[in-house]
């Protein structure tokens, strides 16, 4: 099943003549069947109850899929990409956060920030939370804590991270996370591939095979530190073949049957808020 958050992008003659105020479309909840996105009542982590409108996909804006408290994020997680950044693996999993002002959806804008010389994509399969998740116990099957998985792109501006020697300023840069375009509840992950695609041609690819720590073993280790809730995001690691980003590039994280994430790369904006 995939899982969406969404806008219409049509409106009611009669709704724009109610007020001289703009008017933004209402955020809805929804899942989408062949060509049509159905809305639901409540939330996505909810009991999905049909509410009894639809509309064909292509009149839809597909918004962030979810809106986390946090995004845990594994570093280091394949082995090939932690060479190629010449780091050694982690004997254990490596966990850092991006807030929750980095997020942005499908076909949003990536803005590269003034302040960095080199920004780099990093595509990732992401886990969203179902359920509240706090130290399960031992051999607790953790698949009631899943709502589903998406796409996510670690963006990360590489020069800064490297100064810094911690990531949260090089990963934190609004617009440097990416997520979507649905959740996906139920997709085969055993030979899941991974791939990230800068101008249409393919920069990354890996399988979630390849993945240091298994999904049981990160989801345990972030819950034995922190409280999961629902809706948060876990990426859990990128593939080899990072690269930067420029102004003009559109880049696409693919994740086999879960979907493809495209966003746009535009430069700083001019002014004095830059």
């Amino acid at each position: 099943m995939k899982l969406c958050r969404f806008q219409p992008l049509q409106f009611a003659a009669k709704e724009l003549g109610r007020s001289d105020h703009e008017i933004h479309p209402e955020v809805r909840n929804g899942m989408i069947e062949g060509n049509e996105v159905h809305a639901i009542l409540g939330d996505l982590w909810g009991l999905r109850e049909r509410a009894g409108h639809s509309w064909p996909l292509n009149s839809v804006k597909l918004l962030p899929p979810s809106t986390p408290s946090k995004i845990v994020c594994i570093g280091r997680n394949y082995l090939e990409h932690a060479k190629e950044l010449n780091n050694e693996a982690p004997k254990e999993p490596l966990i850092f956060l991006k807030p929750p002002s980095s997020v942005i959806g499908p076909d949003e804008p990536i803005v590269i920030p003034s302040i960095s010389k080199r920004v780099d994509y990093e595509g990732e399969l992401a886990v969203v939370v179902g359920r509240r998740c706090r130290n399960p116990v031992r051999d607790e099957n953790l698949s009631p804590y899943i709502l589903g998985y998406t796409c996510l792109n670690d963006v990360t501006a590489r020069d800064l991270q490297r100064s810094d020697g911690q990531f949260t300023r090089g990963k934190g840069f609004d617009t440097f996370c990416p997520i979507g375009p649905v959740v996906e509840t139920s997709p085969d992950l055993s030979g899941a591939t991974v791939e990230t695609f800068v101008n249409g041609i393919r920069k990354q690819h890996g399988h979630t095979s390849e993945m240091i720590f298994s999904l049981d073993v990160i989801i345990r280790y972030i819950a034995q530190v922190m409280t999961l809730e629902p809706g948060d995001v876990i990426a859990t690691g990128t593939p080899s073949g990072v690269g930067s980003l420029a102004a003009g590039d559109v880049v696409e994280v693919s994740v086999s049957g879960v979907g493809t994430l495209r966003n746009s790369v535009i430069g700083p904006p001019e002014g004095p808020e830059n």
